[in-house]
């Protein structure tokens, strides 16, 4: 158990705020909370609006009994552990996700480590070792479709019986609309899938956002002109390949336009999926750094080139594109 303050937990005019929050890293090895909280289980991907209308929720009550507000996750996520040859997409790390927790306001971040013990462990002992006895939970809320132990035995209903047993109150689920569909990270998926960041973003409640640390490449890029950020997504990434014009904050604060390339670069016979960010009006060495990289606009799908020169030439179509979407013209 450890207590973080998280850098990326929230961005105030370019800045920086930080928002304690205590980590549960282990669930199964971690000590009784003394005061109990108030806790909201699943996977939350992307922490949407309807994950942010939860957790208000899940504050608010807190709040009214005076006990931590508590989101429990799965790591990784129940169908990445069984298929592991196929993940599914997500739209967000561990870290993005214990970052946006925090700026949600939350207390108590617990990781829920899922392996083959904890497949294997019964809806009972979920509910009596986890639950009860080491976050002493107060009050409760899960999804409609919430399911829980081995080989998905216990239900909501499984977890009412035991709620009413213990006395520990099951609260209402918001229910969050936009365009007259339930918000759902599915609805996020399909969307940064057809590069309709735009849509993403309405449904987030904010920019779709990747932050990571810097890695080496081959420097192409830089021999073309164009030195660029290089990012590994440590995930499948539920983004379609192409160009977006993205906003990047250094980890000092500072706010840049860039022209951001996603895919595995077929112009010069790439393989690995690669994030390559060219920052506008930018100089200086990013190698280690984590930034925040924000999808603000699809420019175009990723193509392929018959030269260098041709690929180039696009970049600079590219780049004046993005200039024209984020950099507004200086006032006279």
């Amino acid at each position: 158990m450890v207590c973080i303050a998280h850098a990326a937990a929230r961005r105030l005019a370019g800045q920086w705020e930080c928002s304690a929050m205590q980590v549960i890293r282990s669930i199964r090895r971690s000590a009784p909370q003394a005061s109990g909280c108030v806790l909201t289980i699943g996977n939350f991907d992307g922490l949407h609006l309807g994950h942010q209308a939860v957790i208000e929720r899940v504050r608010a009550r807190g709040q009214e009994l005076g006990v931590p507000a508590a989101l429990m996750t799965f790591e990784p996520a129940p169908r990445a552990f069984f298929m592991p040859d196929d993940p599914p997409p997500r739209l967000s790390s561990l870290h993005e996700k214990m970052a946006d927790a925090a700026m949600l306001g939350i207390d108590i971040f617990v990781r829920a480590r899922f392996d083959r013990d904890f497949a294997n462990l019964s809806p009972q002992a979920f509910l009596d070792d986890l639950i009860d006895r080491r976050l002493g939970a107060r009050a409760i809320l899960v999804g409609h479709d919430f399911r829980f132990g081995h080989r998905r035995a216990g239900d909501v209903d499984t977890l009412k019986a035991f709620a009413a047993e213990r006395d520990i109150e099951l609260l209402p689920v918001p229910d969050v609309c936009v365009d007259g569909a339930r918000v759902s990270s599915t609805r996020v998926r399909h969307a940064l899938q057809d590069g309709e960041v735009e849509t993403a973003a309405r449904l987030l409640g904010r920019p779709y956002r990747v932050n990571e640390r810097v890695v080496g490449g081959e420097q192409l890029g830089r021999t073309l002109g164009f030195p660029t950020a290089n990012l590994r997504l440590r995930r499948p990434a539920a983004l379609r390949y192409g160009v977006y014009a993205v906003a990047v904050w250094l980890a000092d604060g500072r706010e840049y336009a860039g022209a951001a390339s996603f895919g595995v670069r077929p112009a010069v016979n790439g393989r690995e999926e690669l994030l390559e960010i060219y920052l506008l009006d930018f100089a200086g060495d990013l190698y280690g750094q984590r930034i925040d990289v924000s999808f603000q606009y699809f420019v175009r799908p990723e193509e392929n080139y018959d030269s260098l020169d041709a690929l180039t030439q696009q970049m600079h179509q590219d780049v004046a594109e993005v200039r024209r979407l984020l950099i507004k013209p200086s006032s006279p």
